[in-house]
């Protein structure tokens, strides 16, 4: 019997932006136990980037089936376009590789399902690089909603619009703000994250009716500004709005429940504690004009937050040792979720209920697609799907 690797061999498909990140941490040793053994691009001059930056140890290939192939490798980290994300990540499951995929899970709810499914098949570990989870404000937000102490949620609210973009950064790829080839804007680009972080916390709506505005502010073909509004199954109701084109931007989080309520701003978090729950001060004041009262308690939190190497730590660990992930795979497919019906009801004109009607969301999509020009001025799909194998 084989002996139990003490170590993670994995190998990073994609070395733009994020994945070269991932590539010099790991090969620094910022990341107990994972090795880096090989990196994948389709691009030549990302191939003279990793020679430049990268010990000589690791391997460059030229695409992901090459790297999926070699010997030895325990898992693999997909940093590739949106488009990208599923089919590589089944096809690393199938092949019997433990998958860290960049976020969004992937464009459409239907393709996170077959990732999900894959996974389950597999049996393989599959993690989302949800690095924001790890932010100690959000996790005792999470810790005080799960413990029930403040009551039933009866609004949030969350402004999250400091995601400030310019023209230039629209204009560094082809396939950048494009349906073709992104998928999405700030909600399927920089939202992923605010967005799984408010089903995290708050739970999933069951309505949704959104305003995503389309060019609005900057030269591209997606949404760069966004006004939602969602009813959740107890009646709460709750607002999320965001653009890249606001500065200085703003990060809100509130969450007001009958015993009170939470705001994360400014990297603080402050909970406001009424001395009777408010149905119950609203059922029993007689006074008429009045209110219950409350206590202000700032939280104190261990000022932790990891980010990306948090998530790649767990990771390792997870497959070493069995630990848990700071964001399962499986659980992707809500975020995506809230962006894929925001568009649709955007699209529509009207409000959509959940769970969402996923053929609708498809057809609609590829309408978007069929009229999507990339940015060397020819209207074409990328095929994300099959570039990368």
């Amino acid at each position: 019997m084989a002996a139990k690797k003490d170590f993670v061999s994995v190998g990073i498909i994609g070395i733009g932006n994020m994945g070269s990140i991932h590539a010099k941490n790991i090969a620094e040793d910022k990341i107990p136990g994972l090795h880096l053994t090989a990196v994948a691009d389709i691009e030549p001059a990302r191939h003279r980037w990793a020679e430049e930056n990268l010990p000589q140890s690791v391997k460059i290939c030229a695409s992901a089936e090459q790297l999926i192939g070699l010997p030895g490798l325990d898992a693999v980290i997909v940093a590739v376009p949106h488009y990208g994300h599923a089919p590589l990540t089944i096809y690393a499951l199938e092949h019997g590789l433990h998958v860290l995929c960049e976020k969004p899970a992937s464009v459409t709810t239907r393709m996170a399902r077959s990732m999900n499914e894959a996974a389950d098949r597999t049996g393989k570990i599959f993690a989302l690089m949800y690095n924001q989870r790890t932010n100690s404000l959000y996790k005792r937000m999470k810790e005080i909603m799960d413990s029930g102490e403040l009551g039933p949620m009866k609004r949030c609210n969350w402004i999250i619009t400091n995601w400030y973009r310019s023209q230039s950064y629209y204009n560094s790829g082809s396939w950048r703000a494009t349906w073709a080839g992104e998928g999405g804007g700030v909600l399927l680009n920089q939202c992923p994250h605010n967005l799984d972080l408010w089903q995290w916390i708050c739970g999933m709506p069951q309505m949704v009716s959104a305003h995503c505005h389309e060019g609005k502010w900057h030269d591209i073909e997606v949404e760069d500004d966004v006004t939602a509004y969602v009813e959740y199954p107890n009646g709460a109701t709750g607002c999320f709005i965001t653009s890249t084109a606001d500065t200085p931007g703003t990060n809100r989080f509130e969450v007001l429940c009958d015993g009170g309520k939470m705001v994360m701003e400014n990297e603080s978090l402050i909970l406001y504690r009424l001395n009777m729950p408010e149905r119950q001060f609203n059922a029993t004041h007689q006074a008429g004009f009045g209110e219950p009262g409350f206590q202000t308690e700032p939280q104190i939190t261990d000022g932790s937050n990891p980010q990306h190497n948090g998530v790649l730590a767990a990771f390792t660990r997870a497959i070493l040792y069995g630990e848990p992930l700071i964001a399962d795979g499986r659980e992707g497919i809500r975020g995506l979720t809230l962006s894929n019906a925001m568009h649709l009801s955007s699209w529509l004109g009207h409000p959509v209920e959940l769970p969402l009607d996923e053929d609708l969301f498809d057809n609609e999509l590829q309408k978007k697609i069929a009229g999507s020009k990339i940015k060397n001025g020819k209207n074409q799909v990328l095929s994300m799907e099959h570039s990368w194998i």
